[in-house]
């Protein structure tokens, strides 16, 4: 199954030698499990038999086999800043079926200059089963099919009575010249039905810094085992390394901050559906010393710090969801398992010898400022028995937390906490305690809560609205587990164990992004703009309103008007960045 789904990366090709069509060559998608009511099976009756294409929002999702709505052929208008990334939908469907479909995006002209046509991308956006979006966390019941993952395809066979977004990724050049430019997203299929959709680009006198100098604190936990397991490479291989390259540059420029790493076996459990592998084998010898072969941890570290991921180095963790740790017993000649719980006498025996090898290797590497012991959502107990014997043996290395039990205001010496957003706020003296001592501030949201999130159901405006959240509460970034923790094949199937559907992950194997990953950089570049205006004294009032109306009103209250919230915001920011 897992050969037949990752048969992905070929382009489509339009004829065969006998002038034969040659369909496109991509896995299948599943079917659509929801079936449609009488008056959507209608609908379709009423569609022309050409190329539909329209302009849709990239706040939504498009069900596949709905006639969309609300789609207009007006020019679509986006406002940026010089250096900004941003993001458009198109929407494509058809009676009949269409085959060869290409996307294309002109020049982007203007009586002050050009953009180059290059710094748009169009990728058809795939559909995968899903959880349906209940708005609480409930494992199981009815599956769906959500669109998600923005394909590296070049042409696409749409079929016949089914609807297709596109999405538009602009890059806007930091050296671009402000002004109105307007450009066309130009649709074909197999050469022929060309449909013509206008785009306006505002591009504003204010600049975005590269996403190297971003403020914005941004954790999303890397899988870099994952990368290997779900492409068929050898672990920590030259070519594993490779492959995670355009990945992690992509993290990268989403303004990620942290390098995720391991200190023995999963420190999770295997919780996912690839296990975290080791990154320091432990070995006790005959004579009860040990030694560490940090030799992956080392070229894992090295490899992302080359990439630009460089603020702290989170390494997980001396309280793994089981408290099992794994060595090879030289007596034995063979690799044991121990369970070594907080407070009890093989916690301090077993971590103390690690902890100061481990120092004296992080100094002689110059990495002891910026690397810190992490846990996850462990209890205040485990905590007090944990930063006992890392205080003892590396005072210099600081602590990561995950925290769903407020242990950040007992353990105030923590460097990275971040803070569950289903359960606290983390009041504003106590973000501005931790920042005075040059320590950051963050929340997650992860399995929950069920709004807002970044599910493969969720609305993709939810993962801008994150961003907001954020500097509402004047947070120093945001974290969520993870990256890349992939499924068997989520292109296929988001849903894997107990977590809602795509809650693993945010983008895809063979370095394929997705709609939610694209808002979530909206997100965090709304943070950058706010912080860069404030600091220019620009008159933020309109923009402090609706940031006050943020945090004054329930967030996980699905039912409010939160894209009208978002628009309001976005408007203000706008205005403000006009003065």
């Amino acid at each position: 199954m897992k050969k037949f789904f990752y048969s992905l990366m070929a382009t489509a090709v339009l004829t065969a030698c006998n002038g034969e069509y040659v369909p496109v060559d991509t896995f299948v998608e599943p079917e659509d499990p929801v079936a449609l009511t009488s008056e959507q099976q209608v609908a379709w009756d009423g569609v022309s038999k050409k190329l539909n294409a329209a302009w849709g929002t990239p706040d939504n999702l498009y069900a596949r086999s709905i006639v969309p709505e609300n789609v207009c052929q007006n020019p679509f208008r986006l406002t940026v800043w010089k250096g900004e990334r941003a993001s458009a939908q198109i929407v494509l469907w058809t009676s009949k079926g269409l085959d060869g479909v290409e996307c294309k995006v002109s020049d982007f002209k203007s009586s002050v200059g050009t953009m180059p046509a290059s710094i748009a991308e169009a990728h058809f956006v795939r559909y995968t089963l899903a959880d349906e979006q209940k708005y609480k966390f409930k494992k199981g019941g009815p599956e769906v099919i959500a669109p998600d993952m923005l394909d590296s395809l070049s042409r696409f066979d749409i079929k016949a009575r089914t609807t297709r977004p596109v999405w538009i990724s602009l890059q806007i050049p930091s050296d671009a010249v402000a002004g109105i430019y307007t450009a066309e997203v130009v649709v074909s299929h197999n050469g022929f039905g060309k449909a013509k959709l206008p785009l306006e680009v505002e591009v504003l006198n204010q600049t975005l810094k590269p996403a190297t100098e971003w403020t914005f604190h941004l954790d999303l936990w890397q899988h870099p085992s994952s990368v290997a397991y779900a492409q068929g490479l050898e672990l920590w291989s030259d070519a594993h390394f490779e492959a995670m390259k355009p990945l992690m540059t992509r993290l990268r420029d989403a303004g990620q901050k942290v390098i995720t790493a391991t200190l023995n076996k999963d420190p999770w459990n295997h919780q996912c559906y690839y296990a975290y592998e080791p990154m320091i084998k432990w070995t006790k010898h005959k004579d009860g010393s040990w030694s560490y072969d940090y030799a992956v941890f080392d070229r894992w570290v090295q490899f992302m710090l080359e990439i630009g991921i460089n603020k702290y180095i989170n390494c997980y963790s001396m309280v793994p969801w089981n408290c099992e740790l794994e060595y090879f017993d030289e007596k034995k000649g063979e690799v044991v398992t121990v369970k070594a719980e907080p407070d009890t006498p093989i916690f301090p025996e077993i971590w103390k010898p690690f902890l100061l090898d481990f120092k004296k290797h992080l100094q002689v590497k110059g990495w002891l400022e910026i690397t810190n012991i992490a846990m996850d959502e462990r209890s205040p107990e485990a905590m007090q028995a944990a930063a006992k014997v890392l205080m003892d043996c590396a005072p210099e290395m600081g602590f990561a937390l995950a925290d769903n039990h407020r242990s950040y205001e007992k353990f105030t010496m923590m460097r990275d906490v971040c803070a569950a957003m289903r359960h606290q706020t983390v009041t504003p003296e106590d973000i501005a305690m931790r920042r005075a001592q040059g320590y950051t501030t963050t929340f997650y949201v992860c399995c929950s809560p069920a709004y807002p999130n970044t599910f493969t159901t969720s609305q993709p405006y939810e993962a801008e609205l994150l961003g907001w959240k954020s500097i509402a509460h004047d947070y120093d970034g945001f974290l969520r587990w993870a990256y890349n923790s992939w499924a068997e094949a989520p292109q296929y199937d988001s849903r894997f164990g107990n977590w809602m559907s795509g809650d693993t992950y945010m983008v895809y194997p063979y370095n394929r992004s997705s709609m939610r990953f694209e808002r979530l950089i909206d997100g965090i570049e709304v943070s950058e703009k706010i912080r860069a205006l404030r600091a220019t004294g620009t008159d933020m009032s309109g923009v402090d309103a609706v940031l006050k109306k943020i945090r004054e009103t329930d967030i996980l209250d699905h039912n409010l008007p939160w894209q009208q919230i978002v628009k309001e915001a976005q408007t203000a920011l706008d205005d403000a960045a006009r003065k």
